[in-house]
């Protein structure tokens, strides 16, 4: 099912970091990439990079640009790999529409989350998103900082047991 979350069984390939920071993420989803020989192999080597990709809807299909596979430098002589070409997503028809409504609203976005294996397919955990304006990236910045001084104190406070004396 598309809708749901990616399974514990899942194991990640690469992870999109920056999106959590730059949106604030509505809803997620998983879909299929078309991927030709060479990027498998790129992927399971771990030359894969996520930043700077998006997803575009273009004749009621979804398409990822942006998503970097670099080649590896033992691809066969006759094979001509682009790291950065357009991949084509995979998911329902019914899901892709009902993406297509909610991308037309005002500051909607589709963005990759991560890259994973399930079942010995590589998919692409995609997130309905929207952008966040500045002041919101300061108050996500401050509450990381937060949780990590407050993961300090806790640690201090727990070496410092006043013992049996």
């Amino acid at each position: 099912m598309a809708t749901a979350k990616s399974s514990v069984t899942a194991s990640r390939i690469a992870e999109n970091k920056k999106a959590f920071f730059n949106y604030s993420i509505e809803e997620r989803f998983e879909a299929g990439i078309v991927l030709e020989g060479w990027e498998v192999k790129a992927i399971r080597a771990g030359q894969v990079q996520l930043t700077d990709g998006y997803v575009l809807i273009r004749d009621g299909e979804l398409h990822l640009i942006g998503c970097l596979i670099n080649p590896l430098r033992t691809a066969s002589t006759h094979v001509h790999p682009q790291a950065e070409r357009t991949r084509k997503l995979l998911m329902k028809r019914e899901e892709i529409r009902r993406l297509i409504g909610k991308v037309e609203q005002k500051g909607f976005t589709l963005v990759p989350l991560n890259l994973h294996y399930k079942g010995g397919l590589v998919k692409v955990e995609v997130a309905l998103a929207k952008g966040k304006a500045e002041h919101d990236k300061r108050e996500t910045e401050k509450k990381r900082d937060w949780e990590r001084e407050k993961g300090r104190l806790m640690r201090t406070k727990v070496s410092v047991k006043p013992g049996k004396g």
